[in-house]
């Protein structure tokens, strides 16, 4: 069974077939990819923070091993407990970074694989949300509480 955390970006649009599409599940559990390939992984997820703390500690575990200051396997272990390290929190790192640019978690959703997580969310999400979401400060009319005149001046303002 997998885990998928469903984040929406900040002034996501007001049609919910738009804010659908630009939803982010992100997968609870160990990356594969982050532990064979990590600081492209890093990269590819525009995870910049955390790949300059990579290249920092790589550039630690280089120093110590180049100035022979430790046995010289100690540095390659230390190289795949980096890389573990990666890839058991990479997902914690994806879903702070899309934190900190202002996106807010929706939910979670649970299934077999990637496909049958979006279908359960989305079939309890999108019957919840309105067709086209009103934008802060309108009225459920549109008008943003003020009366337009009608083509001609036949209706002025009420102000």
């Amino acid at each position: 069974m997998q885990t998928y955390t469903v984040h929406e970006p900040p002034n996501p649009p007001p049609d919910r077939v738009d804010r659908a599409e630009r939803l982010v599940f992100i997968k609870e559990g160990f990356s594969w990819g982050a532990l064979l390939f990590g600081p492209l992984w890093l990269l590819v997820h525009r995870l910049w923070w955390p790949l300059l703390a990579y290249i920092v500690a790589d550039a630690a575990i280089e120093g110590a091993r180049m100035a022979a200051i430790v046995d010289p396997r100690w540095p390659a272990l230390g190289l795949v407990a980096l890389n573990l390290m990666i890839a058991f929190e990479g997902d914690t790192l994806r879903r702070w970074a899309l934190e900190r640019r202002g996106w807010r978690m929706l939910g979670t959703s649970n299934g077999r694989n990637r496909s049958e997580c979006e279908r359960r969310f989305f079939s309890a999400w999108i019957p919840a949300q309105p067709i086209i979401a009103a934008r802060p400060g309108s009225t459920p009319g549109g008008s943003g509480g003020r009366d337009w005149p009608v083509i001609g001046g036949l209706i002025g303002t009420s102000n």
